[in-house]
């Protein structure tokens, strides 16, 4: 990936001091303005190219529409459900977020509430602050030999299990990603939710808040569990079903909460946090000066590494740039561009309704899915009425109604990968093939006319279909010459019959391509 251009960044909430002096350390201009409003906000993005936040901005489709030369929004964090991830794509804007910088204090938190929902520690010292003296009241359980289910095993699902490990917990778990056999090295038992509800002495979560993850833990799922369970919740509001958790309280079916997190923060309904069987914290999982640290430094960090061209860390929305960052990988881009450009140009017929993009050879194996997204890149730049990114276009396609296909074949003997795209338009058929020759992306073939030399893909090309003859060339000189365009270069077809694709370079396209309809059936001219 080409290195992107970050100049200047807007830090909306409080963050480590680190991150704005690594980002002004690498030249980008910091302004940290605190406890904006939704219409402030709207009215100071569209004057950045970054914005850093941590969980209370929230990032909503008006605040992405707003930023006109928004490239980049920083979650100092794990979760972006503060972030509208959807518009934020559409609109070509890459979402990153820290996913390590809170882990050890999140995973913390949960141990403490697991700890404190076993021995009522909290109850306890508040009592004690009242003046009271109640052995009795607050007999607990010990931890040793009980049984935890983590749902959830990514790294903050792990922290917790091995820590719990050493209370002598058995430690059981759910994750629909992470393999089996990963899980077991941590010393969890991999089931499914159906075989870890009934099993459990106590619950956490761990995973995002996401249309399958809402409302997780509900009636359905209490009722299969043992009577007294205890569970926590450190990862999103909404996870437990809030309701649900109340009423299992009420009838003893949930024997205790630990609630780090809420549906609404803070609770305008306090029937959960006044719970006596509840402990809860205001959204405290990453609040320890490490987590703050770590991850005020690593966002910055993670933003630096891009600018540079280095490397892409954290981003939720971008995932088919993080194989963009070789030199080799920034020429298949420009050859994507550049064939899907050509092709744009050179077809009549619009709109597209069908893509297939193939990619040819070992060298170009791992390079599909950014190929793919090149292609369209230049395919559907100037007709989608935006401006299409590796980021947005695989959704611009979409909802352009532009099916989009992507295949990998061996090599049939080239010397280099071959990039091919086919197009179907109005029930008609385009091809394009290119490749990377000498670091220069060139075109091979255009709608079954084989270049007898392949055609550079930089600078100003003209296109014309014509019939061979030995006057053709002579003739378009001429006629380029009097419109004051010298020709460059020439490719011609390895063919000469029947009506066939032919490229020159020139020094500046012709302000009328109409000019050469006496001696061409099709033109077509861009600039790359």
């Amino acid at each position: 990936m080409a290195p992107i251009s970050i100049k200047t960044v807007l830090i909306s909430e409080s963050v480590d001091p680190r991150c704005r002096a690594i980002l002004e350390e690498n030249g980008i201009r910091v302004t940290e303005k605190q406890n904006m409003k939704k219409d402030e906000l709207i009215a100071e993005i569209k004057n950045y190219d970054g914005l850093v936040v941590r969980s209370a901005t929230k990032v909503t489709t008006d605040v992405v529409n707003a930023a006109d030369n928004l490239k980049i929004i920083g979650r100092a964090g794990t979760g972006v459900d503060n972030v509208d991830v959807d518009a934020a794509t559409k609109k070509g804007i890459i979402v990153m977020n820290t996913p390590s910088g809170n882990t050890i204090s999140a995973a913390e938190l949960t141990c403490a509430l697991l700890m404190s929902l076993s021995r009522n520690v909290p109850q306890a010292a508040m009592s004690m602050k009242q003046g009271n003296w109640d052995r009795k009241k607050f007999m607990g359980a010990e931890l040793y030999g009980k049984v935890l289910g983590i749902v959830g095993l990514g790294r903050i699902g792990k922290e917790v299990a091995t820590r719990m490990q050493s209370f002598g917990m058995r430690t059981i778990g759910y994750d629909p990603i992470t393999p089996p056999e990963v899980a077991a090295s941590w010393g969890v038992e991999p089931m499914s939710l159906e075989q870890l509800w009934p099993q459990c002495d106590y619950i956490t979560v761990h995973t995002p808040l996401m249309p399958s993850t809402f409302g997780l833990l509900n009636d359905d799922t209490f009722a299969k569990c043992k009577k007294g369970v205890k569970v926590v919740n450190c990862a999103r509001g909404g996870i437990i079903d809030e309701a649900a958790l109340l009423r299992a309280l009420e009838s003893g079916q949930c024997g205790g909460a630990g609630l780090d997190v809420f549906v609404e923060e803070p609770p305008k309904d306090r029937s959960l946090v006044n719970h006596p069987n509840t402990i809860s914290c205001p959204h405290l999982g990453a609040s320890t000066k490490e987590a703050q640290a770590r991850c005020g430094e690593d966002i910055a960090l993670q933003i630096v590494d891009m600018v540079k061209g280095e490397k892409l860390v954290g981003a939720v929305n971008a995932q088919i740039l993080a194989n963009t960052f070789s030199q080799e990988s920034h020429q298949l881009i420009k050859l994507g561009e550049a064939v899907g450009a050509v092709l744009q140009s050179c077809t009549t017929s619009k709109p597209f309704s069908h893509v297939q993009i193939t990619t040819q050879g070992d060298c170009m194996k791992s390079s599909t899915g950014y190929m793919a997204s090149s292609v369209l890149v230049g395919l559907l730049n100037n007709q989608s009425g935006c401006c299409p990114n590796l980021i947005n276009v695989l959704s611009i396609a979409k909802e352009s109604g532009v099916t989009v296909n992507q295949a990998h074949c061996a090599s049939d003997g080239a010397a280099s990968g071959v990039c091919k795209v086919e197009v179907v338009a109005d029930g008609c058929r385009y091809k394009a093939s290119g490749s990377v020759q000498g670091g220069v992306p060139v075109l091979l073939e255009l709608s079954n006319s084989v270049f007898r030399q392949p055609v550079s893909l930089t600078g100003n090309l003209l296109f014309f279909k014509a019939s061979a003859s030995p006057q053709l060339l002579p003739s378009v000189a001429g006629l380029l010459a009097a419109e004051g365009v010298e020709i460059d270069s020439f490719s011609a077809p390895t063919s000469r019959t029947g009506d066939l694709w032919y490229c020159v370079g020139v020094t500046s396209l012709l302000r009328d391509l109409g000019v050469l309809k006496p001696l061409v059936k099709e033109a077509a001219q861009l600039s790359i």
